[in-house]
C-alpha cells in the first residue's frame, strides 16, 4: 500500500520522535586532538544515531573530572589509566569503562643538542615535573633501568610549563611531557627535543586516555551506546585522516594552527580502534607495578578497575 505525502506527514505528526537521551562528558583539558573521536561523532550525527544528546565539557582544573563523575555530576569523564589505580584505592567509586588513547603518551623530554643523551646521564641533573605520585614512580622505573634513584638527580615542579622550562634551560629534562604535543611545540619554536619513550625505559604499558563512570551508578547502555559512536568515529578518522581533520580543526579557530594539526597527525594512529575492548593483563601488571613502587597499599583485582560495559 502506497502512503500520499499528506498521509506519510500525518503518520508522522502522531507519532513524535524519541526524545535522545541526554548525557555529559567531562574532558581532561581543553579541547584537542586527543578527543578527535568525540567530537567527530559529534559533527557526523554518530551521537544522535546512538539516540544520544551528548554536552561536552572543558574542566576548569583538569584533576576535576573523574571526582565530578564520582560524585554524579557527569556520566563520564576522560582521565588517565595511572590516575585511576590511584583514585580507586583512595576510595572514589570509579571504573574504566573505554579507552580513547590505547597507548602512553608520556615521554622524558629532554634537549637534542643537550647534555642528557640517554636517561644514564641524568645523575646530578634537574627533572621537571608537575604532577607528583605517578610521574615520580614513571622517572624512578626508568632511573631504576639505570642503576639510579630519584635521590641521584633533583626534581623540579615547573607547574605545567614543561617545554617552557626546557627550553629556557631552567631544568636538563621534563617528565610527564605528550610525545604528540610538546615535542612539537618545541619543533615549531626551533628547539629540537628528543623524546624517551615511557614503554621503552622500565614502564610496563598502559592506556594514556581512559573514559571513567561512576562504579555504583553507571548506566552500562548508555554508556555501550556513547561508545559504538566514538568507534564509528574513529574508523572514520583513521579512512579519512584529512577530511577528519577538517571538519574537526572547523569546530574552533583555535584549533586550526601547526601545533594541533602536527598533533592530529601524531596522534591519528594511537587512537583505539575497539574503544570497549579490556586488556585485563595490562591493568593488572600497572597495579603491579604500582605496588612495587610503593604508591598503592595492596593491589586490587582486574574487575574493580575496569569494566566491559558491552558484556551480557
Amino acid at each position: 500500500m502506497k502512503f500520499t505525502s499528506l498521509t506519510t506527514a500525518l503518520i508522522l505528526a502522531a507519532s513524535p520522535l524519541m526524545a535522545q537521551d541526554k548525557m555529559t562528558l567531562i574532558l581532561d583539558w581543553f579541547v584537542n586532538p586527543d578527543h578527535g573521536p568525540i567530537i567527530v561523532a559529534q559533527e557526523k550525527g554518530y551521537f544522535a544515531d546512538q539516540n544520544l544528546e551528548v554536552e561536552v565539557i572543558a574542566p576548569a582544573d583538569p584533576s576535576d573530572p573523574p571526582k565530578m563523575v564520582a560524585a554524579g555530576k557527569a556520566e563520564l569523564a576522560i582521565s588517565y589509566q595511572p590516575q585511576l589505580h590511584l583514585q580507586i584505592h583512595e576510595g572514589l567509586p570509579l571504573q574504566r569503562v573505554g579507552t580513547l588513547v590505547a597507548t602512553p603518551l608520556n615521554c622524558l623530554l629532554t634537549l637534542a643538542d643537550g647534555p642528557i643523551t640517554t636517561p644514564a646521564d641524568l645523575r646530578g641533573k634537574k627533572v621537571g615535573f608537575s604532577v607528583g605520585g605517578v610521574e615520580e614512580a614513571v622517572l624512578a622505573a626508568i632511573l631504576n633501568k639505570y642503576g639510579m634513584t630519584l635521590d641521584d638527580i633533583e626534581l623540579v615542579n615547573v607547574n605545567w610549563s614543561l617545554s617552557p622550562s626546557l627550553m629556557s634551560k631552567q631544568v636538563d629534562a621534563v617528565i610527564g611531557a605528550f610525545r604528540n604535543f610538546e615535542l612539537n611545540q618545541m619543533d615549531i619554536e626551533g628547539v629540537a627535543g628528543n623524546c624517551f619513550f615511557v614503554e621503552e625505559e622500565g614502564l610496563p604499558p598502559y592506556d594514556e586516555l581512559i573514559y571513567v563512570a561512576n562504579t555504583n551508578s553507571m548506566d552500562k547502555d548508555l554508556i555501550a551506546r556513547f561508545l559504538a559512536a566514538t568507534e564509528k568515529a574513529t574508523q572514520y578518522i583513521v579512512n579519512h585522516p584529512q577530511d577528519s581533520w577538517e571538519i574537526f580543526s572547523g569546530t574552533s579557530k583555535e584549533l586550526q594552527d601547526e601545533l594541533n594539526k602536527r598533533a592530529w597527525a601524531d596522534t591519528l594512529p594511537r587512537f583505539a580502534l575497539r574503544p570497549t575492548a579490556m586488556d585485563a593483563g595490562r591493568y593488572a601488571a600497572f597495579e603491579e607495578f604500582l605496588n612495587a613502587s610503593g604508591l598503592i597499599p595492596s593491589i586490587n583485582p582486574v574487575e574493580a578497575i575496569t569494566i566491559d560495559v558491552t558484556a551480557k
